[in-house]
């Protein structure tokens, strides 16, 4: 009988999902280094593949109790942009179906950007329900980050198209009309929390990229709002933007020392 050829193998190793198929067992006797190369790579591979669907089901802990109990609707909840100089804090609601399966999902500052809009995709598509709500930078200034962000939460919640029976939230402790837990690191703990800070991340950066095209001194595109030392260098140079937290430091600082500059001070 003709033996495969390297190609040929990698071919079909690309079919087989089960440790104990019959051809992994063939190949183990296969002396070409070729093959035992294969083999090793599809070893690899399927056990990065386990590791990733060990750790999906470790974060379908909160879905599983919950639904356990015979709630049927949970929504995770998550923010970005607490900490950047521009910008607004955005929020999304998620609600997953029961049989949502994404291996990788993660908390969405773990993953590359490629990743997080891909799976950004995923989400969209297969949600049950998704909400995403903004709070922008004037309002921010005028309420605070704190109230800026359960505001944002809140708002996402209420943009659900169905009424969710649990709320999962990252941290933050929310009053709102349905049962709720708060969990911290709930991003990394919850598929449903980690969910919505995937969307909250892509929706966030798409908008940020977007103000960049109108102020592309402040490098939005690549900082994504946050103070880096260009970012910084910009403010110094141009001044500020509409799109700039007005209550955050260094801005604030700036704008103390101009206005007492300004009058003599």
């Amino acid at each position: 009988m003709k033996r495969l050829s390297i190609a040929e193998i990698e071919e079909q190793l690309n079919n087989v999902k089960a440790d104990n198929d019959p051809f992994l067992i063939s190949l183990e006797g296969d002396e070409r280094k070729g093959v035992q190369t294969c083999l090793a790579r599809w070893k690899k591979q399927r056990a990065q593949e386990k590791g990733l669907a060990e750790k999906f089901f470790e974060m379908t802990a909160f879905e599983r109790k919950y639904r356990g109990q015979g709630f049927q609707y949970i929504a995770g909840v998550d923010e970005v942009g607490r900490g950047p100089l521009a910008g607004p804090v955005v929020s999304a609601a998620v609600i997953l179906p029961t049989d949502f399966f994404l291996p990788g999902i993660d908390d969405s500052k773990k993953l590359s950007e490629k990743k997080r809009l891909e799976f950004d995709e995923i989400i969209r598509r297969e949600a049950l329900a998704f909400s995403v709500a903004m709070v922008h930078a004037p309002e921010i200034d005028e309420i605070n980050i704190y109230q800026a962000t359960k505001k944002a939460m809140k708002s996402a919640i209420a943009g659900l198209g169905t009424n969710p029976d649990v709320v999962l939230i990252d941290a933050m402790k929310l009053d709102t009309p349905y049962l709720t837990e708060s969990i911290i690191k709930g991003d990394a703990k919850s598929i449903s929390i980690a969910a919505a800070s995937i969307v909250a991340k892509t929706a966030r950066d798409s908008l940020m990229k977007e103000i960049s095209g109108r102020f592309p001194q402040y490098g939005f595109q690549e900082n994504a709002g946050y103070g880096t030392k260009e970012h910084l260098l910009a403010i110094d140079q141009y001044g500020i933007t509409p799109y700039h937290r007005k209550s955050f430091s260094p801005i604030k600082d700036t704008l103390t020392n101009q206005l007492s500059f300004s009058l003599g001070t």
